[in-house]
């Protein structure tokens, strides 16, 4: 075979001849090299290089070696893992019309671009001079099928395939050396290299997929929301007369009272109420609110329910607390002598242990009824706070009896919290007579006392428990009485303070004296207390002596200056609201008794027909300068 030029080379004297006929013999040595086995020829030439063989080829073992360890399924040896620097052993491929020779393994492999998307061509170069379509379509038409094949005058050509993973094909024919026939001209070899193209037909056919893929991506997204998405609302019919006879039987019914009346929130909301439909709407908005009646009938239903299903868990824990005793009854009656010496230790000792635990499970029992009760204490004691909301409210706006409330209540909340503990012992101990007996009894065992001084012990400690309760509930009244005492003392001031606020009001400059008159009288006969004859006096000396302090001298300022460039008046609110600018902590009381207390600087008018009819205060300081 006249192929040295490619690597072809003898074989050694010492190597095996081989007996059968081979008429092809490049599918033969792919044949061989495939087995593991060196491929030779009939008169004992190699067929292959040393380079191009398997790995581990000893050829002193003669011409049928062992099978190739490599090829899994066939040894029975396991695979050994490949090294990934073993570089890949590529075969002779025999075409019609040309042979492609493989690179030499020690070579590095040929360099790629980066692959484009969607990429679909491949750029063939370094072709013979004397390759045509029809050659270069034999040697890639195994890769996959060509669609488009475009050739150069420049020894390369461009490939289109139909699918993606038929590029990774034609990419592994690069390195290879074409040979066209069996020609030793340089026209008809050349090294082809083959690489990634950059068509803008395959990128459009990318764009248009990875749309198609976005395309499908949304119409998922968006059926998965709308499958989650709660339904939609019924529609609202529009208002007519006829829609509003209806309406009004459904408000009637019980049934269907929630849907009526969203419909008429919905009419009402869109304004269709007019002079016109007004009666409708009323009447609609009456039998809306003759539920109201039926909804609290319902919810004292509820809450009776509720009352009773509580009273049946509490009668239920009293029965299981009841059956406790009774239990730990009879294992107090069993560990008495007359019965406990008859019983064996292994006996004995199950029935201290069964004894324990029955104790443990009633204590903790009897830790929840008490504690039920404790919180029906609770609310009881709350209802009873919350029968008089407007006292409360009162209370709290007196600045004078707020600390005195205060103090009482906290005392009030501890003598209470100190009762219910009480409460909590004596119980306790009242629901442990059997284990007093229990104490008692293992006392008896051990240092033989006798049980009536437990129980007089007993008896003692609840006498001077029930005599501490009687004086707790002494103090608790006593702090009570002195509570609604100061508020009636609350109730009397604030009378006297709204009589004394609209005297001033009504006649600020005539009815001082007599105001004052009546409240000297009223202090000799006893009837206002020594507090607010004090405050009387200071309030009197404010009236009378004008400037009090350097906030109200600049509030007088600046109120004579506001008032001076509105000639006609202004309200009492529209002053506020400007001086509220300046100083956020004035109060429109005290601009009011600032200028109540001058009456020769501001006067008030009334201004206004009707319903504008409103208070309006102007400055009079220079028409009092000029009579004076």
């Amino acid at each position: 075979m006249a192929s040295a030029a490619d690597g072809v080379g003898g074989l050694g004297a010492e190597q095996n001849h081989l007996s059968v006929p081979v008429t092809e013999h490049g599918a033969w040595a792919t044949a061989m090299n495939n087995l593991g086995i060196m491929p030779v020829g009939i008169s004992g030439q190699q067929l292959v290089s040393d380079t191009l063989c398997l790995q581990r080829f000893n050829p002193s073992l003669g011409l049928i070696t062992p099978i190739n360890p490599m090829m899994a399924g066939i040894s029975l040896v396991p695979t050994p893992p490949v090294p990934p620097d073993l570089p890949v052993v590529k075969e002779i491929i025999h075409c019609k019309s040309c042979t492609l020779f493989p690179q030499n393994p020690s070579c590095p492999p040929p360099s790629t671009r980066e692959r484009p998307p969607g990429c679909k061509t491949v750029f063939v170069g370094g072709l013979p001079e004397n390759a045509t379509e029809e050659i270069i379509r034999e040697v890639f038409d195994p890769c996959g099928e060509v669609t488009a094949l475009r050739k150069s005058k420049k020894n390369f050509c461009h490939i289109r395939f139909t699918e993606e993973f038929m590029v990774d094909k034609a990419i592994y024919l690069s390195g290879y050396r074409m040979r066209i026939g069996s020609s030793t001209d340089k026209k008809d070899s050349g090294r082809i290299h083959v690489d990634f193209a950059q068509a803008r037909d395959d990128l459009y056919e990318w764009e248009c997929k990875q749309r198609l893929l976005a395309r499908e991506e949304r119409h998922r997204r968006k059926i998965h929301e709308d499958r989650l998405r709660p339904p939609s609302p019924p529609p609202i019919v529009h208002y007519s007369e006829h829609e509003a006879g209806q309406l009004a039987e459904r408000l009637k019914d019980d049934h269907k009272f929630s849907d009526a009346t969203a419909v008429l929130f919905t009419w009402i909301d869109r304004g269709e109420v007019n002079r016109r439909t007004a009666n409708h709407f009323y009447s609609m908005i009456q039998s809306a609110n003759s539920h109201v009646r039926r909804l609290m009938s319902e919810k004292a239903q509820h809450e009776e329910e509720m009352e009773r299903a509580k009273e049946a868990f509490k009668n239920a824990l009293l029965a299981i607390l009841t059956q406790f005793e009774q239990i730990t009854a009879v294992f107090t009656a069993a560990s008495r002598q007359k019965a406990w010496d008859h019983f064996s230790k292994a006996q004995r000792k199950n029935i201290d242990i069964w004894r324990k635990q029955c104790e443990e499970l009633r204590n903790a029992h009897s830790e929840e009824i008490m504690g039920i009760r404790r919180e029906e204490e609770m609310e009881m004691s709350d209802d009873d706070l919350d029968q008089s909301p407007c006292k409360r409210s009162r209370a709290e706006e007196n600045g004078v009896c707020d600390q005195t409330q205060s103090s009482l209540r906290e005392e009030n909340d501890s003598l209470r919290c100190q009762l219910d503990s009480y409460r909590s012992e004596v119980e306790l101990l009242r629901a442990e007579p059997s284990r007093a007996d229990d104490l008692a009894h293992t006392q008896t065992h051990k240092h033989t006392h006798s049980p009536e001084a437990q129980i007089q012990l007993l008896q003692q400690s609840m006498l001077s428990m029930q005599q501490q309760l009687l004086t707790l509930q002494e103090k608790l009244t006593s702090k009570e009485a002195e509570l609604e005492q100061a508020r009636e003392e609350h109730r009397y001031l604030e009378g006297e303070v709204l009589a004394l606020r609209d005297k001033l009001l009504s006649s600020p400059g005539e009815s001082l004296e007599a105001t004052n008159g009546e409240l000297h009288d009223k202090g000799i006969n006893g009837c206002v207390p020594s507090s607010c004859h004090s405050r009387e006096r200071r309030s009197d000396v404010i009236m009378r002596g004008g400037v009090a302090s350097e906030k109200d001298a600049l509030l007088l300022g600046i109120i004579s200056t506001f008032l001076h460039v509105h000639p006609f008046g202004a309200n009492l609110e529209y002053l506020w609201s400007y001086i509220q600018r300046l100083d956020s902590k004035v109060s429109a009381g005290e601009l009011e008794r600032l200028m109540v207390r001058l009456p020769s600087m501001f006067r008030q008018e009334l201004s206004g027909v009707g319903a504008t009819l409103e208070k309006r205060w102007k400055f009079c300081g220079f028409d009092s300068l000029g009579s004076a």
